[in-house]
C-alpha cells in the first residue's frame, strides 16, 4: 500500500476576542502562517484535502498557508483526539495526502498517540516540546486513513516555519 502523510498544523499565533472563536491571527501568526506554506512547499508537501476547524485563526492559517480549499470540519474545534481522529478517519481512500488545522492540545496529542516511535528523533523532541503556535508535524502512514490509530504512523518531521 502506498503511503499516505498526515500534516497537522497547530493555527498561527492568534490575539484575543469576546469569542473565541473569533480570534484573529495577530501580524506575527499571519507572517508565520504564511511561512507554514512556504515550508510544504519547500518540503513537497501538498496535501490534495484540508480539514479545517472553523475557528476564525485555523481559516486564516490556511487561507495565508495557501493550498487545497479547506474543508471547515466543526469536530476540529472540539479539540479532542477523538474528533480529530474521527475526522481523519473519514477522509476518502483516493487522498494520499491530508492537512489538518486545529488547536492544541488535540494536535499535539494526536501526533504524539500516531507516532510509532521509529520516526526522526528530532522531530519527535520538537513536537513534544509543546507544539508552539504555528508548528508543523509530518507523519507518513501505511494504512488507509481510515485505519489510522495508536502508533500506526512514522513522525518524519518537525518545524515552526518562521520562528528563526
Amino acid at each position: 500500500m502506498p503511503t499516505r502523510r498526515l500534516v497537522l498544523v497547530r493555527h498561527a499565533e492568534a490575539g484575543s476576542a469576546t469569542i473565541d472563536a473569533d480570534r484573529a491571527l495577530t501580524p506575527v501568526g499571519a507572517q508565520r502562517a504564511t511561512a507554514i506554506g512556504a515550508w510544504l512547499a519547500d518540503n513537497g508537501l501538498a496535501p490534495a484535502r484540508a480539514l479545517v476547524s472553523p475557528a476564525r485563526r485555523t481559516v486564516q492559517t490556511w487561507q495565508r498557508a495557501g493550498g487545497v480549499s479547506p474543508v471547515l470540519d466543526p469536530r476540529l474545534y472540539e479539540n479532542t483526539v477523538e474528533a480529530l481522529l474521527a475526522a481523519v478517519r473519514a477522509t476518502p481512500d483516493e487522498v494520499d495526502e491530508l492537512a489538518v488545522v486545529g488547536h492544541n492540545p488535540s494536535i499535539s496529542v494526536l501526533a504524539a498517540l500516531l507516532d510509532d516511535g521509529q520516526g526522526d528523533d528530532a522531530a519527535r523532541r520538537g513536537s513534544a516540546s509543546g507544539f508552539p503556535a504555528g508548528g508543523v508535524a509530518v507523519l507518513d502512514l501505511s494504512t488507509p486513513f481510515s485505519a489510522v490509530g495508536p502508533g500506526a504512523a512514522r513522525l518524519s518531521a518537525f518545524a515552526v516555519p518562521g520562528s528563526d
